[in-house]
């Protein structure tokens, strides 16, 4: 017969396996101060995403314009045909129109953001003068405006 004793057993400890409070709280502060600063880059990192979706469809229409001038010699409706500005197009989270009334030789295209982008606006003419101008309620370091080029870094022309 065998006798099995708890004194040759494994040794109990006083403490107890787990983490304490205050090592819970620490980690909680660091997961806390990363988030607060990766979030802001994240969100300027879509920002600029979106911003893609704005001088591309400007460049989009810009060539379309283009084409239609060279069919027709004139930016205006011409043998039953409507410029491609006439209507306006979207392109992401940016609306694409002409904003002013078209001559035969010139025009000038506008994309302006809503939802996030709202206050964001680009244009682009028929000599390819780009300009931006961003706005409140854009974020902060976005705002700017640019009367040569188009912004799409923060607060970079």
């Amino acid at each position: 017969m065998t006798i099995h004793s708890q004194a040759y057993g494994r040794p109990r400890s006083s403490r107890s396996a787990g983490f304490t409070l205050i090592e819970l709280v620490i980690t909680m502060v660091i997961i806390a101060l990363l988030a607060a600063i990766a979030y802001p880059s994240y969100h300027n990192y879509v920002l600029r995403g979106q911003v893609v979706n704005a001088t591309d469809g400007l460049s989009a229409v810009s060539a379309n314009m283009e084409r239609y001038f060279q069919d027709n010699r004139t930016y205006l409706a011409a043998n039953g045909f409507t410029p491609p500005c006439a209507t306006a197009a979207t392109y992401g989270t940016f609306s694409v129109s002409c904003p002013t009334v078209l001559t035969a030789t010139t025009y000038t295209l506008q994309a302006v953001g809503s939802a996030n982008t709202a206050g964001f606006t680009y244009t682009i003419d028929q000599a390819g003068n780009q300009t931006s101008a961003v706005t409140a309620p854009a974020p902060s370091a976005w705002i700017l405006s640019c009367p040569s080029t188009w912004e799409t870094k923060a607060g970079t022309c």
